[in-house]
């Protein structure tokens, strides 16, 4: 029995490569099955139903305390198990509730915290800064950014493959176009010295290496932001130059929120509530917000005219009409 679990974690990854999702997505799902078998003492999925989910569910909750969004995902991971690997369209698949994510205002900063963060961001982190407050960016939008996808003539920016697997354009922020191209040279230099040592080409998504063989050593597809060094490819096992860490990224926006002194809870991601907030101000139309954003639905920038109104939406405290005494 015990050799079941191996056998079974290659088919779901194979089943997973099929589909092309993310190496992300791959570690993810095959920990939280893995995870799912353990905690039933190493019992064959197959042998187990939807109480046995629930109460895994239910453990991470209850036991573990992980946040919502944390047990859809583990959901998620055993629902392509058993309906994209072991083929169990079962009626109690879409019986399983899903946690409710708890509904908050993103945390915004003003235009003097977004210009004190930027000041403390340096080099590398201090271009992708820029480009997550002046273009509207998502962190692995920035990180897997592609030269090809820079057009400075038209001042704009191309995030391929964004969330819900779309495309859109955004904008180029006038103010990074000196940098950013001044760091491009130097990414060029870079580009040819691994060309030259030996090593493989960028990695391609979707399988486009098969079909345009020749683009991974093409200059246009190289990361704008390249690691520092070349690392081994968890998938092929080869030695290639991947995008830079998002965790890096992270941690450099946190430690400059610090030395900026903000006491707000600031991430990568606060940059981008604050372009979002910040146009809205400037009065901007929802709707362009929400095109360069890439957001599917207008609800969803509608959140940011919440974080706009003052004081319990827009309403005057009567402590403040009180006349002085």
């Amino acid at each position: 029995m015990e050799t079941n679990p191996p056998r079974l974690l290659e088919l779901v990854r194979q089943r997973i490569r099929l589909k092309h999702f993310s190496i992300r997505t791959e570690e993810a799902y095959l920990g939280w099955i893995k995870q799912f078998i353990l905690f039933h003492g190493k019992r064959h999925p197959q042998e187990m139903g939807k109480d046995e989910i629930e109460a895994f569910l239910n453990h991470l909750v209850a036991d573990r305390n992980v946040a919502a969004a944390t047990q859809n995902q583990a959901k998620s991971a055993l629902l392509f198990l058993y309906r994209a690997v072991l083929g169990m369209e079962l009626p109690w698949l879409s019986d399983v509730e899903s946690a409710k994510i708890p509904k908050r205002l993103p945390t915004v900063l003003s235009e003097y915290e977004v210009q004190t963060v930027l000041n403390n961001l340096t080099g590398t982190n201090a271009l992708i800064g820029d480009l997550l407050y002046g273009a509207g960016l998502r962190l692995l939008e920035a990180c897997r950014l592609r030269v090809k996808d820079v057009d400075f003539e038209a001042g704009q920016i191309v995030v391929r493959d964004g969330k819900g697997a779309r495309d859109r354009i955004t904008v180029l922020p006038q103010k990074v176009v000196p940098l950013l191209q001044l760091h491009l040279q130097r990414v060029a230099q870079l580009f040819a010295d691994d060309a030259n040592k030996g090593f493989a080409p960028v990695y391609l998504p979707n399988a486009l290496s098969l079909k345009y063989p020749k683009a991974g050593r093409e200059w246009g597809w190289q990361y704008v932001f390249p690691a520092d060094r070349p690392s081994e490819d968890p998938r092929s096992g080869v030695i290639r130059r991947h995008h830079v860490s998002d965790q890096q990224v992270q941690r450099a926006v946190r430690a400059a929120a610090r030395r900026s002194g903000i006491a707000k809870p600031v991430s990568p991601h606060t940059l981008r509530h604050s372009f979002a907030t910040h146009l809205l101000q400037n009065g901007y139309d929802i709707r362009t917000v929400q095109e360069l954003l890439g957001h599917s639905d207008v609800r969803t920038t509608m959140i940011y005219t919440h974080v706009l109104n003052r004081g319990g939406r827009g309403v005057l405290s009567p402590l403040d009409a009180l006349s002085p005494a």
